[in-house]
């Protein structure tokens, strides 16, 4: 059984090797709130992960040294596995999905673990690990389902309650649910008032559904861009201490998290991945009670892969209200064009593209579409363009794929 006399003993075993991440107010993010940042994404590997992955192989026995260490991981456990085991002199292997971002894999290789990827999603990663720690006697370093590894995440719990005593809530992501876990039982030990609270992305809610449910279960597929969280099954483990230490779970949509990724960027100066974006997410789209809280969001990762961070960050954008596409029916004569760009630019906004459609059959010969992409300022903002646009007589309509 898990004891608060463990984490603490690992939080002593960590203290020269995580590092005490800061907690920093965040108040431009949430007004309604009073907001904190809990900024593991500034961890060594950049993720909380090699706090669990650290203490679980430190307390193994000479003879499983000797065999080496297997793991399975979206990137964010193997970084910290491969880390901690390299730091010890132990030999590790890691199963990672194909579609792991290629900055994750290639950090686990250079901190000196050998990388299997396997073909589809992180549970078919962990069935090959399975298989090749029985074939190997190497032991097998969970990412979230082991005591252990739990009481690693949960010195996070510990940090944040010494950072802001008077803390009221704390919102966490959760994948297979070893961090809301430790965190949780480690919190709730100490002041079991504050409330304690689970963010999990809408396409992969394994833990949401088995809590929603008060049963254990397993999902068809996950479908979602947070890969540290995109679990299809939770641990057994950890669902029972969540089910006990948490006082609920919500879900957050792909342009929610990519919201709160954007507005991370520009209003903290922070880079957050999917998964470490989540409860910001959550406190951004009211999802969850924490008005007039102090309420700390966890950033759990910042390993991004520099390849969706455009898409992300334009999917923020959107979502956010600032970045629009219009269109709008015009007659084609001279001037309409320089009609709707006054109009455009007495409030504000800025035209980043424009395109004439000529050719759709759905309009008149003597008629054009015109599709304008916008750079605004918010929801509102563009609601006032379209009004001015409409009360000047233009025609917008809806655009077609």
């Amino acid at each position: 059984m898990l004891t608060l006399d463990k984490i603490y003993h690992a939080a002593f075993v960590l203290r020269d090797v995580a590092r005490r991440t800061d907690l920093i107010a965040a108040s431009r993010l949430n007004s309604a709130s009073d907001l904190y940042l809990k900024t593991e994404n500034l961890q060594v590997t950049g993720s909380f992960k090699v706090r669990g992955a650290y203490y679980k192989i430190s307390q193994l026995t000479a003879e499983e040294r000797v065999k080496g260490v297997i793991a399975c991981s979206a990137g964010n456990h193997a970084q910290g596995v491969a880390l901690a085991a390299t730091s010890m002199g132990i030999k590790s292997v890691v199963c990672m999905p194909d579609g792991a971002p290629l900055m994750k894999v290639e950090s686990t290789k250079r901190l000196g673990a050998q990388v299997e990827l396997v073909k589809g999603t992180y549970d078919d990663a962990h069935d090959r690990a399975v298989e090749l720690q029985k074939e190997t006697g190497m032991t097998f370093i969970h990412p979230y389902d082991d005591e252990l590894v739990i009481a690693g995440q949960g010195t996070i719990g510990l940090e944040i309650l010494d950072q802001l005593p008077d803390v009221e809530a704390v919102v966490v992501p959760v994948g297979g649910g070893g961090l809301l876990a430790g965190v949780a039982f480690a919190i709730k030990s100490l002041r079991p008032d504050v409330k304690i609270y689970g963010v999990q992305a809408a396409g992969a809610a394994s833990m949401y559904n088995a809590y929603r449910d008060h049963t254990y279960e397993t999902l068809d597929h996950v479908d979602t861009f947070a890969d540290g969280i995109a679990v299809k099954t939770p641990g057994e483990t950890t669902f029972k201490m969540i089910e006990q230490y948490v006082d609920g779970i919500v879900t957050v949509s792909e342009d929610e998290i990519a919201a709160a990724i954007l507005a991370l960027m520009e209003n903290q100066k922070l880079v957050a991945e999917g998964a470490g974006a989540t409860p910001v997410a959550a406190a951004l789209f009211g999802k969850l009670p924490i008005e007039g809280k102090k309420t700390v969001c966890l950033i759990s990762g910042g390993n991004i892969d520099v390849n969706i961070l455009s898409r992300v960050i334009t999917r923020g954008m959107i979502m956010s209200g600032r970045k629009t596409n219009l269109m709008i029916a015009l007659e084609d004569k001279p001037g309409q064009l320089t009609r709707v760009s006054e109009i455009i630019s007495g409030m504000g906004a800025n035209v980043v593209s424009v395109q004439y459609d000529l050719a759709d059959p759905n309009m008149t010969v003597t008629s054009c579409f015109l599709k304008l992409g916008l750079e605004t300022r918010d929801h509102t903002q563009i609601e006032q363009i379209k009004a001015k646009l409409t009360e000047e007589g233009f025609k917008l309509v809806s655009e077609r794929a």
